[in-house]
């Protein structure tokens, strides 16, 4: 059981804001280092016949070690942290692809909201402050604008169907654990983070229900902002091109007429070419007689 429902702690979470700097948790890939576990250590009992290494698959450790997770939390909230983001970064089934992982995304993802969740609770009871899950969404180790191959610039390693069918899965995932809040983190490609937010958008319109209204509004709300700053930019872009083409029409102009005047004076004036070589203008006694 949670707490609050998910749109009393988002209200909560915005009068905290209002009132105060919040906290956010820091890097979990350092914390989990600092465990320094070997290949079994990640693999656990689970995955001890894995067919490939799975050393480095941090977010893995939510299942073989939800122990050393949980504990990386609560750490951070007994430092101080208001929020904390689940170990997911990763939890992809893009990403997990590496370690062929891909069928394991959703539950990554809600296991992974639900270590936070007991991490906050657990904290509450000890001081009585409440604390915030965010669901951690990472960019993915592939980029939708970008072709991984320089010889090939129109090849794309994902589209963004797939990133954004990803990424539900992941939300589905985290929604059901129970976060406050998503996250979409790291932004190296906008296009993968339009897939995000689109997928965002999708599953809680899918779902529809009041608890993740806050959300969906925060989204609308981004969404509607950042549109209208590309319509002012794409306006202020019209005014200075209609600048630019007045102004260049302009100057046209003016060297059209200097031309024509360096073309008349070159073709009855030869002097003013500068032409040293061109013979003198008779005089006005050759020119009366």
């Amino acid at each position: 059981m949670r707490n609050k429902p998910a749109s009393t702690a988002a209200a909560t979470l915005r009068q905290f804001a209002a009132e105060r700097i919040l906290v956010l948790d820091g890097a979990m890939g350092t914390m989990i280092q600092a465990l320094r576990l070997d290949e079994q250590g990640f693999r656990g009992a689970r995955f001890d016949a894995w067919n490939r290494e799975v050393r480095g698959n941090n977010d893995l450790l939510i299942l073989t070690r939800p122990d050393a997770i949980r504990a990386i939390h609560l750490a951070y909230f007994r430092a101080g942290a208001d929020i904390v983001s689940t170990n997911t970064f990763s939890s992809t089934a893009i990403a997990q692809a590496d370690y062929g992982m891909s069928e394991i995304a959703y539950e990554l993802n809600l296991e992974g909201a639900r270590l936070a969740r007991e991490a906050a609770r657990q904290a509450q009871d000890e001081d009585g402050k409440q604390r915030f899950v965010a669901g951690a969404i990472g960019p993915t180790n592939r980029t939708a604008s970008i072709s991984p191959d320089v010889l090939n610039p129109s090849f794309r390693s994902v589209t963004f169907d797939e990133l954004r069918i990803a990424y539900t899965e992941q939300i589905r995932g985290l929604l059901d654990g129970g976060v406050d809040a998503l996250l979409i983190e790291t932004i190296f490609d906008t296009l993968n983070a339009k897939a995000a937010i689109f997928a965002a958008a999708e599953e809680l319109e899918a779902r529809k229900t009041k608890e993740n209204s806050e959300i969906q509004s925060q989204i609308d709300k981004y969404v509607t902002e950042q549109r209208a700053k590309i319509q002012s930019n794409n306006e202020a872009i019209s005014r200075e091109k209609e600048r630019f083409t007045g102004w260049r029409l302009k100057k046209q102009q003016e060297e059209k007429k200097i031309a024509e005047a360096v073309g008349y004076f070159t073709s009855e004036n030869p002097i003013t070419t500068g032409d040293v070589n061109a013979p003198p203008p008779p005089s006005k006694t050759a020119q009366r007689s």
